[in-house]
C-alpha cells in the first residue's frame, strides 16, 4: 500500500479514537476513491469517523454490523458544515463511484461494503 497516493489525507484521520494506529485498516481501493471524490469536490474533507473498534462503534451508537468495523474498512463519515458543502460532497462521491451514502445533519457517510445492498441513499434521524 502506497499511502503517498492519499494526497489529501493521513491515515491517522481514520483511526478509531480508542485504538491508535488503526487507520492502517482502511481499504486502499476505498482510499483511492475518496481521494478522487475530494479532488472532484474541490473542498477539504474533514473525516469524523473511519475505522471503529467494536467497542467504539457501540459507544457512538453504530449498528452491530457497521461497515466502519470491518477490516479492511471501506467506510467513513465526512463532516458537512452547510448545504453548499453537502451538495459538493454528495456530487463528488457519486461521481467517484460511491453507491452507499448516508446523509446526516452534519455529516455524509460513504461506504463500498460489498456485503450490503448497493445503490442506496438514506438519511439519519
Amino acid at each position: 500500500m502506497n499511502t503517498s497516493d492519499y494526497k489529501y489525507f493521513k491515515l491517522s484521520e481514520f483511526e478509531s479514537p480508542d485504538s491508535k494506529g488503526t487507520g492502517i485498516y482502511m481499504s486502499h481501493d476505498f482510499m483511492l476513491m475518496l481521494v478522487n471524490a475530494r479532488h472532484i469536490a474541490g473542498i477539504p474533507f474533514k473525516i469524523t469517523s473511519g475505522y471503529r473498534t467494536k467497542k467504539h462503534n457501540k459507544k457512538v451508537g453504530g449498528v452491530e454490523n457497521s461497515s466502519h468495523t470491518k477490516i479492511p474498512c471501506e467506510a467513513c463519515d465526512i463532516y458537512v458544515a452547510n448545504s453548499e458543502a453537502r451538495h459538493k460532497i454528495l456530487n463528488a462521491v457519486i461521481k467517484a463511484g460511491f453507491n452507499r451514502i448516508g446523509i446526516g445533519k452534519n455529516f455524509v457517510h460513504i461506504d463500498i461494503d460489498s456485503d450490503k445492498t448497493t445503490n442506496l441513499i438514506w438519511t439519519y434521524n
